[in-house]
C-alpha cells in the first residue's frame, strides 16, 4: 500500500528513552516508566501495559485540587508503555524546568507533565471573578510540562519600565514573580454605552514574559472533554 500517508513523518517511531517528545506540532508522545500526568480526555493512543486513574486530590501536595481554569481535570497514567496527548489539533510546545523556575499557565492550556514537577491552583492575584482565568496552574521543579496554544503563540517580554495589558480570554501563561492586577480600559459609563468591547485586561508587571494566544478563548461546553 502507497500514500503519502506513510510518509516518514508521521510514522511513530520506536521509544528510546523514558518521557515526553513532540510526536508531531499537534501531539506529544509520552514514554511512561511508572508515572506521568495528563489532562483528562486528551490521550488519543497508547501501547503497552498503561492504568489510566481520574484525579481529584493528589498526594503530598503533587495534584492538590485537579481541576484547571475550564473546569477540566486530569488524569494520573501509570505503567510501561507509550501512550499520545493532543486537545483539538492546537499546537503542542514542551516547557523544559530546572529548579528555582516558576510558571504560571492557564489550565485550558496544560497538556501533560512529569511527576517530578510540583503543581498547584492559584487564584490569578488582582484578577477577581472578572478574571478569565480565575484559576490558573502554577508550576515549579525540574522536568518537562507540555503546553497547547491554539494558533502560534505570541511571547511577549514584561519589564519595570513597559508592563503588559493582556486580554485576560487570550492568556495562555506567564512567568510567576510578575505581579497581577485588574486594568480597566475604558470608563463605567463607556461601557454603559457599550464601549469598545475590551474593558478589562490582565495587568502585568515585574521583570519576566507572558504568552498570549491570537485569539480569544472559546467557552467550554458541559460534557466535552
Amino acid at each position: 500500500m502507497k500514500s503519502e500517508l506513510f510518509a516518514s513523518q508521521n510514522m511513530a517511531q520506536p521509544a528510546t528513552a523514558p518521557g515526553m517528545s513532540l510526536q508531531n506540532s499537534k501531539s506529544v508522545k509520552y514514554v511512561v516508566n511508572g508515572e506521568m500526568h495528563a489532562r483528562q480526555g486528551s490521550m488519543i493512543a497508547f501501547r503497552g501495559n498503561l492504568q489510566f486513574e481520574r484525579k481529584g486530590q493528589g498526594v503530598g501536595g503533587m495534584l492538590k485540587r485537579a481541576v484547571t481554569g475550564e473546569g477540566l481535570a486530569l488524569m494520573a497514567v501509570r505503567g510501561q508503555g507509550e501512550a499520545w496527548f493532543a486537545q483539538e489539533a492546537a499546537n503542542c510546545f514542551i516547557v523544559e524546568m530546572d529548579p528555582g523556575d516558576s510558571l504560571t499557565i492557564n489550565g485550558r492550556n496544560v497538556l501533560c507533565f512529569d511527576p517530578t514537577l510540583s503543581y498547584d491552583i492559584q487564584t490569578v492575584k488582582g484578577a477577581g471573578m472578572a478574571g478569565g482565568g480565575l484559576f490558573n496552574s502554577v508550576f515549579t521543579g525540574q522536568g518537562k510540562l507540555a503546553v497547547i496554544c491554539e494558533g502560534d503563540p505570541i511571547v511577549i517580554p514584561v519589564s519595570q519600565q513597559a508592563p503588559v495589558y493582556a486580554d485576560t480570554d487570550a492568556v495562555v501563561g506567564w512567568s510567576s514573580q510578575l505581579h497581577t492586577s485588574l486594568h480597566r480600559s475604558q470608563s463605567f459609563g463607556s461601557m454603559i454605552r457599550g464601549g469598545s468591547g475590551e474593558a478589562v485586561q490582565l495587568m502585568l508587571q515585574g521583570d519576566g514574559f507572558v504568552i498570549v494566544r491570537p485569539s480569544e478563548a472559546v467557552p467550554h461546553k458541559p460534557g466535552q472533554n
